[in-house]
């Protein structure tokens, strides 16, 4: 483990493992691909992070990567899941997370001095994450029961459109100011999230909803893994309001390393540098403050930059933030420390 172990906002191992492409015994030896295993997060000093259960939508991809290629795109969003079919991919995924920790790939924290003190070990600290709310009912007997076995961070919506609110499409150029924002069970859910001291993730969400969690919500703002849409005009990134009003609520945000939400042009291509990241980084530090900027990598769900690679390759980030004036302190703070601390308060620790 490194001097500076990285606690994380989002990966999508859960998710290759519900596709039956790896299992939890092959993530705590080693992976042939991918970005997470036990081995790759020890070399690279990935202390862990927010493991989201995701269900896909049947179908989803065609030719999604080629269409993110072009100068310009606006992907149509999947058709909304069903209540059974996201309850059925989430009690899966939970089944999952169980299944690493069995294996000793992960340890499951619900406190942030949990997380702490796992950080240091060779098990991934593991925060469960539900992204897209689908198998929450709407009398939340369920949010309820999923907290009991560990839930601490909610998205309402992943991209397509859910009985909670909207989400935005992949599209570029393209303001987050897409369509309607919460419904009215939405808003329920955010005061239930609150109640349980439940992590509600805005990154998903366009920005008439994430307005109306600003308005709702008694809890830091939290995008778990969203950039700069200063300098990356793309729907899935964040305006100066949204940051400044994230700011405000003393929340933070995860930088995303997904490429076409990195490189300026939009385009799913990641032949880029760590100068394109760190212009994100300038960004965020100067609108949110240096006690609100973390890492929020979407490893194993999206298509990282070459640099990096994968976990392993986060010492390469580290030594190029350094190089760009980054201090011990600022490097503590981001890497892991904005993390807890936001965790800390907004569970009421």
């Amino acid at each position: 483990m490194t001097d500076f172990p990285v606690f994380d906002g989002h990966n999508d191992l859960v998710l290759r493992l519900l596709l039956g492409d790896t299992t939890a015994k092959d993530v705590s030896a080693r992976l042939e691909d991918g970005h997470i295993d036990k081995p790759r997060a020890i070399a690279g000093g990935f202390g862990g992070g927010f493991f989201a259960i995701y269900a896909p939508s049947p179908n989803d991809g065609g030719n999604k990567a080629a269409e993110m290629c072009k100068p310009s795109y606006d992907l149509p969003l999947p058709a909304p899941l069903t209540e059974e079919e996201g309850l059925d991919w989430t009690l899966r995924g939970f089944e999952a997370l169980d299944a690493l920790e069995a294996a000793g790939a992960v340890r499951l924290c619900r406190t942030s001095a949990e997380i702490a003190a796992a950080l240091p070990g060779e098990a991934m600290a593991a925060v469960s994450h539900i992204e897209g709310a689908e198998a929450i009912d709407r009398d939340f007997g369920r949010l309820h029961d999923f907290h009991a076995r560990g839930l601490r961070s909610l998205g309402p919506v992943w991209s397509r459109d859910t009985v909670w609110g909207h989400g935005v499409p992949f599209r570029f150029p393209s303001t987050p100011d897409i369509g309607p924002g919460l419904t009215e069970d939405g808003k329920a859910l955010i005061r239930a999230c609150n109640a349980l001291k439940i992590i509600v993730d805005v990154s998903h969400l366009n920005e008439k909803g994430f307005d109306d969690v600003a308005r709702i919500s008694d809890a830091p703002l939290v995008a778990t893994h969203s950039n700069a849409w200063s300098v990356t005009p793309h729907s899935r990134n964040l305006t100066d309001r949204q940051l400044d009003i994230i700011r405000d609520s003393d929340g933070m945000v995860g930088i995303n390393f997904a490429s076409a939400f990195l490189r300026p042009d939009g385009r799913m291509d990641n032949d880029l540098g760590f100068d394109v990241m760190l212009r994100h980084f300038d960004h965020l530090v100067e609108r949110l403050g240096e006690n609100r900027i973390g890492f929020g990598s979407d490893f194993d769900g999206a298509l990282v930059p070459k640099p990096i690679q994968d976990c392993a390759g986060l010492p390469k980030l580290l030594a190029a933030m350094g190089a760009h004036g980054v201090d011990e302190a600022l490097m503590t703070k981001v890497t892991h420390g904005n993390w807890l601390r936001v965790l800390s308060n907004t569970w009421g620790e």
